[in-house]
């Protein structure tokens, strides 16, 4: 008799089981590999899971240089993510090529969005319609590495102020070997990095400039002020030789290293230069310039609902989107990641607006601005371009100025047809 109660109740089990198996909805999340983003989000599913036993997450990656190509390819064919990671700059191309979604008024309100969170918010939204929500946002400051700072006899904790005091240290924590190759950069160079940000959004703002009018829509740079900008920028490696346009290709590798006293950077970096061992770093505002004026650049990645997302899949990928941009997930990816939360009551707080790493980046978001770009990888490289055609090819910086604000006016032309 025990024994027969005791079968029964396991195929009761069994049976309980079944039918919670099949009442539950599985839905993909995509995103780039990078290692810190990659761990948080496995936190973020995890405790989305526990509270929402009936859904599963898939988390699937792959490199960012791949990435944007294997998401088209994937939802044009019916498979892919339920929701998608994606730069806020990529917007226009996934709405184009009908990748995303608007998000439902009734389950995101406009009214909402827009109380909550930081108004760069604003770069997702298209007439009335919001097309994604960020965890997080980020905005540029610069590291610098203390001991480099201290063996080149200045003060680690008096960072640069402004672009000459930049100047002045980084020749003076510049190393070369006898032969005057740079061995260890006092700044690093990366337009390929956050420096094409630097250049666009900053130094021709201090300069006088603007990079564009109407709307992000013309490109404004080719003036006086674009072009004391760029022979500033060019003028670190020709004429200061404090850095060299891919040494040890990527700025933020030679900074890890130990092998430049100062990078360029957003928060995203954070997690990663957490782990570095061999010195201590700090970071500080972005350098004004002479009569004291700042800018910045701020930049996010938005979680956005794909065209694949429909029925019990699009009411489930819009509970996780509610998750991943809730002020408790907000708080797990910047412990993680490094990156400050997208809504302004869990970034702004007293300790967040007191730390020394955080609050240089809180307050770089109050005067930053956000590129409204309509290709951004094609627009980047642009930039990329215009400054190596100077540094490497050795073309006046005017000349090289020219063709890239026509090639870039071209790129965004393009986009409005």
């Amino acid at each position: 008799m025990r024994f027969r109660h005791l079968l029964a109740s396991v195929a009761l089990g069994v049976a309980a089981l079944a039918a919670t198996g099949a009442k539950a909805v599985e839905i993909e999340y995509w995103q780039y590999v990078f290692d810190t983003r990659v761990k948080a989000m496995n936190q973020l599913i995890a405790k989305f899971q526990e509270a929402n036993p009936d859904i599963k997450v898939k988390q699937t990656t792959f490199p960012y240089a791949d990435y944007q190509t294997k998401v088209a390819a994937a939802i044009l064919a019916g498979q892919g993510p339920d929701v998608v990671q994606l730069f806020y700059g990529w917007t226009d191309n996934f709405i184009a090529g009908k990748m995303i979604r608007p998000l439902r008024a009734e389950a995101f309100p406009a009214a909402d969005i827009e109380r909550d969170f930081f108004p760069i918010i604003s770069a997702m939204k298209r007439g009335n319609d919001y097309y994604g929500l960020p965890t997080a946002v980020r905005s540029l400051a610069l590291f610098y590495n203390k001991k480099a700072f201290k063996d080149a006899g200045l003060d680690p904790n008096n960072p640069p102020k402004n672009l000459d005091e930049l100047v002045a240290a980084a020749e003076k924590t510049t190393k070369r070997d006898a032969s005057g190759n740079i061995v260890s950069a006092g700044l690093t160079l990366d337009m390929a990095g956050q420096d094409h940000q630097w250049w666009r959004e900053v130094l021709v703002r201090q300069y006088g400039g603007v990079p564009y009018t109407d709307n992000d829509t013309k490109v404004a740079y080719n003036d006086e002020a674009g072009l004391k900008a760029l022979t500033f920028y060019t003028d670190l490696q020709k004429k200061h030789k404090v850095g060299q346009v891919g040494f040890m290709d990527e700025g933020q590798a030679a900074f890890r290293a130990g092998l430049a006293a100062m990078t360029i950077d957003g928060t995203f970096r954070l997690g990663s230069f957490n782990t570095i061992k061999g010195f201590e770093w700090g970071v500080t505002e972005l350098p004004a310039n002479a009569q004291g004026v700042r800018s910045n650049y701020a930049s996010y990645f938005a979680n956005a609902i794909t065209t694949k997302a429909d029925g019990e899949k699009l009411a489930a990928a819009e509970k996780f989107l509610t998750y991943v941009s809730s002020p408790e997930a907000m708080k797990i990816w910047m412990d993680v990641v490094g990156e400050l939360p997208a809504r302004r009551a869990a970034a702004l707080t007293p300790e967040n607006t007191a730390h020394p790493i955080y609050g240089p980046f809180l307050k770089g978001l109050e005067y930053s601005r956000t590129t409204l770009f309509k290709d951004e990888a094609a627009q980047r490289q642009v930039a990329i371009d215009m400054a190596n055609r100077v540094l490497i090819g050795g073309e006046d910086p005017k000349a090289s100025l020219a063709k890239a604000a026509e090639a870039e006016q071209a790129i965004i032309d393009r986009a409005k047809r």
